[in-house]
């Protein structure tokens, strides 16, 4: 029998396609975001972007990045758990990353929501990630699980950053609506 074929990868076949895919659709609805954010010209500075934003593409890109590395036909798992491991490795010192950026920001005070989302559990999700890339060889079973798990918070915390930044823009830098009294002032003055 063929070594590919009896490879506990090719059972997650599917779910790496489902999420692959999303993570890669979503990819390109934050770049819509992203545009929509500079055609309002409202305050959003670059720092703001790079703690906010561009974190958000990076999960969807390392779900995007881990589908295609579990779909490729991979001779061992000590191979894919020496890639993942590294892309664990990525994702912890760019969380690191983020969080500096968030705790440098003066155009907008992260609350705690904000440190779990883009900070915590990021984070979190990819510890998660090295740790089962390191056992992958060892325990497959428990560690694909985990690898999943990763993958599918990571999408998850994409998804949610991504609404986050939406409503923020939508709701919270609108300029506040003129009272009863602000628009019978305006009125009188013309």
């Amino acid at each position: 029998m063929d070594e590919a074929a009896r490879s506990p990868l090719v059972a997650w076949e599917s779910f790496y396609v489902i999420i692959g895919s999303s993570g890669a659709a979503l990819t390109g609805l934050q770049f819509v975001v992203i545009a929509l954010i500079a055609e309002t010209r409202k305050q959003s500075t670059p720092q703001q972007i790079a703690a906010f934003g561009t974190p958000t593409i990076i999960h969807f890109c390392a779900v995007l990045l881990m589908s295609a590395i579990l779909s490729a036909p991979w001779v061992s798992l000590s191979n894919v758990g020496l890639v993942l491991a590294t892309c664990g490795v990525a994702g912890v010192l760019y969380g690191l990353i983020v969080v500096k950026r968030a705790r440098g920001e003066v155009g907008y005070r992260p609350v705690l929501e904000d440190w779990l989302w883009h900070a915590v559990f990021p984070l979190t999700a990819y510890a998660v990630l090295l740790v089962a890339a390191i056992v992958l060889r060892s325990y497959p079973q428990r560690a694909l699980f985990a690898i999943g798990a990763s993958a599918l918070f990571l999408l998850f915390i994409g998804i949610h950053n991504s609404w986050d930044t939406v409503t923020y823009i939508a709701i919270g830098l609108q300029p506040p609506k003129p009272s009863e009294s602000d628009q019978q002032e305006a009125e009188d003055r013309s």
